[in-house]
């Protein structure tokens, strides 16, 4: 089993930044991806942003230029970095990772993250 942490999210007004983290912990695992999904109210879930285990990244378009995601492997932990935010970024902030347990590959979810962003 694999715990997600996440910390970060919070109110702040239009333009402001915001850093969320996510820790991992557990036994015996090692992290492939992540990603940073976020979920506004009648919405669906959708990728913000990912990175891989080579550090390659992708940005859903309305993100792009604004978010930045980073890994610290030696810390289990993901970051997104999210300046500039407008009102429509607001929603709950969820990481996801994959993992490898011995060979096998499993997917963990953070307990989510506030995001409120007033105009």
């Amino acid at each position: 089993q694999v715990q997600l942490v996440e910390s970060g999210g919070g109110l702040v007004q239009a333009g402001e930044s915001l850093r969320l983290s996510c820790a991992a912990s557990g036994r015996a695992f090692s992290i492939d991806a992540w990603g940073w999904y976020r979920q506004a109210p009648g919405k669906q879930r959708e990728l913000v942003a990912g990175i891989t285990s080579g550090g390659s990244t992708n940005y859903v378009d309305s993100v792009k230029g604004r978010f930045t995601i980073s890994r610290d492997n030696a810390k289990n932990t993901v970051y997104l970095q999210m300046n500039n935010l407008k009102p429509e970024d607001a929603a709950v902030y969820y990481c996801y990772v994959d993992v490898y347990i011995g060979a096998l590959r499993y997917g963990y979810w953070g307990q989510g993250t506030q995001v409120t962003v007033s105009s």
